[in-house]
């Protein structure tokens, strides 16, 4: 299962509103989704990629989207978009070692998104300041999913 985002405030009378923490490729017109428990699918997209904005087949005014305030936006695995090549979800990331040969350095905390590319957050088995390993080619050597294992060069990092 994979978090879609989270409902916002409310936007309008018909039962839309803005998705916090969105992932926006999950949240096509026509995307299944599961909210409050519920199957539901998304009927309208408008907004910005940074907010969106969305409304859902079982959402019909603004007082039932208030409701739904902070609640999860829910989309199956099996019906999330097709990652290309060297694409992950940070989901798969999250919790995953990241070794440099035989040297742990640390747990994968959270994927941040920055304006050059995307860092991997990695808090360290040593106690140390967090690690930001940027997702480029340069920086790391290996994604293992299935092993929850990620070898990156440290000499490219600086350490």
């Amino acid at each position: 299962m994979l978090v879609a985002g989270l409902v916002g405030r409310a936007h309008g009378l018909d039962g839309s509103f803005y998705v916090a923490r969105p992932k926006v490729d999950l949240l096509g017109v026509g995307a299944m989704l599961t909210l409050s428990g519920h199957s539901t699918t998304v009927v309208r997209r408008a907004g910005t990629e940074a907010r969106p904005i969305v409304r859902v087949a079982s959402c019909g005014d603004r007082s039932t989207a208030e409701a739904l305030r902070g609640q999860e936006l829910i989309v199956a695995d099996a019906d999330a978009p097709p990652l290309g090549p060297d694409e992950y979800r940070a989901e798969e990331l999250v919790g995953a070692l990241v070794v440099d040969g035989v040297q742990e350095l640390g747990v994968v905390r959270e994927l941040i998104a920055l304006p050059s590319c995307e860092c991997l957050a990695v808090t360290r088995g040593d106690g140390g300041a967090d690690l930001l390993v940027p997702l480029v080619r340069d920086a790391i050597r290996s994604i293992d999913v299935q092993l929850g294992v990620i070898e990156v060069n440290r000499s490219f990092l600086g350490e």
